[in-house]
């Protein structure tokens, strides 16, 4: 593992392509970065998918026969074919994450325009490493893939594969996708020492750095809903927003709630903001505890509208599911939280906990520990407004040394174009 100091960087006058199955309508961060390097000068081609997450369906103008070239703030977007994950059953998570690599690929290769680096926006799956080393080799340039989700740990969240030669032949895939590139991007130090070890015995060449996910400076935002502000008056709210999914171990969240009503005379609510293959479910929890009017499910919004949400919120609740694989990496939504100004109850261990307790912003418990969370969401509701702010302002400050835009991207652009 690479320890890099880096300068300031520019990518004016380069010619990037970046890869990636989820972008623009769907609320990714490679959207940002995108606008980031338009912004320093780059000329920047997108190779994606056809939106449909989470919700599994074509967002609207989009589907099979729908256009497959836009403009995103002068990047020009090509989409490849895929299989929507409708309804989110395993079956079509599984289809969707095999048919977009295969399509990219022969995109990749009919692109017209040659490139300095290709640059690979690596959530899930890590099968779009696959179009994007074609890309690579088509134009002979390096290929840098910042490693969001680490697999196959993360598809063990989705799709339950107990059978121990399916596994061992999943880690054997990964590991040579990994090590099929030229540099690889980790969220934090832990990330970066597991792809280190799987990754170096087949590529000793492979260079990592370590690069914190950026937050849009949209979360840092102040926005007021006059509507919202009446409607929640001076209740405890607790705010989780993201993606349903099982990967966020919401239940946990929804039992500990339960607790924490009936242990506490503050009037509590629970929003939760977002969409994903879990929500049905856990709006059948949620039922089936008499906690319909207590936690209320908002929807996906625009990421310029969540700001009014933190805004009459008094504590954001970022959990993780209980997955030791998963502790390697920062959830994307501890930035966000931080940047909001509010207190962060964060479930999870590894270093997104880490980053709570250094940040003094807040309380972290266990994932599946209820019971802890719940006395958590007590201990914030009978705190004062000056102690709440102190936590809030500890994480705004962090935020903007380790996580703000600037910070990260400048990271970024100098790791594209050291190799």
């Amino acid at each position: 593992m690479e320890e890099e100091h880096l300068m300031t960087s520019s990518c004016a006058g380069k010619k990037i392509l970046v890869v990636t199955q989820h972008f623009y309508p769907e609320t990714f961060r490679v959207n940002d970065i995108v606008e980031g390097f338009i912004e320093d000068g780059a000329s920047v081609d997108v190779l994606c998918g056809i939106p449909n997450y989470p919700s599994g369906e074509w967002a609207e103008g989009y589907g099979y026969c729908g256009h497959r070239c836009d403009d995103y703030h002068g990047a020009s977007v090509f989409r490849s074919g895929e299989i929507r994950r409708k309804g989110n059953t395993s079956a079509r998570i599984f289809l969707n994450y095999i048919s977009w690599p295969i399509t990219a690929s022969f995109k990749a290769l009919r692109l017209k325009n040659n490139y300095d680096v290709v640059f690979c926006y690596n959530t899930s799956p890590i099968l779009m490493i696959i179009p994007a080393r074609f890309a690579a080799l088509r134009s002979k340039c390096p290929l840098v893939t910042y490693v969001l989700d680490i697999w196959p740990e993360n598809l063990y969240t989705v799709l339950n594969v107990q059978n121990s030669f399916l596994r061992a032949f999943a880690k054997s895939f990964c590991d040579k996708q990994y090590a099929a590139c030229n540099k690889l991007i980790a969220l934090s130090d832990s990330l970066a020492d597991n792809l280190f070890h799987r990754i170096k015995p087949l590529n000793p060449d492979v260079s990592i750095s370590v690069i914190p996910q950026h937050c849009e400076e949209v979360y840092e935002q102040k926005s007021i809903s006059q509507e919202l502000r009446s409607q929640f008056g001076s209740q405890c709210v607790f705010l989780f927003a993201g993606s349903i999914t099982p990967a966020q171990g919401l239940d946990t969240v929804v039992e500990a709630f339960s607790y924490a009503i009936n242990n506490s005379s503050v009037e509590m609510k629970l929003l939760i903001l977002g969409d994903g293959m879990s929500r049905a479910e856990l709006q059948k929890t949620v039922a089936n505890k008499g906690l319909s009017e207590s936690i209320l499910f908002i929807g996906r919004v625009d990421p310029e509208v969540v700001p009014t949400y933190s805004d009459i919120a008094t504590a954001m609740i970022a959990p993780f599911a209980d997955n030791p694989e998963l502790e390697l990496t920062i959830p994307a939504k501890i930035s966000s939280c931080m940047a909001s100004s509010k207190p962060i109850l964060a479930v999870m261990r590894g270093e997104g906990a880490n980053a709570v307790r250094s940040a003094r912003c807040g309380f972290v418990s266990n994932p599946s520990d209820a019971s802890a969370l719940a006395s958590n969401m007590v201990k914030i509701a009978s705190m004062n407004k000056d102690a709440i702010e102190a936590l809030g302002s500890n994480g705004f400050n962090y935020y903007r040394e380790h996580f703000s835009r600037l910070v990260c991207l400048d990271k970024i652009k100098q790791v594209l174009f050291s190799i």
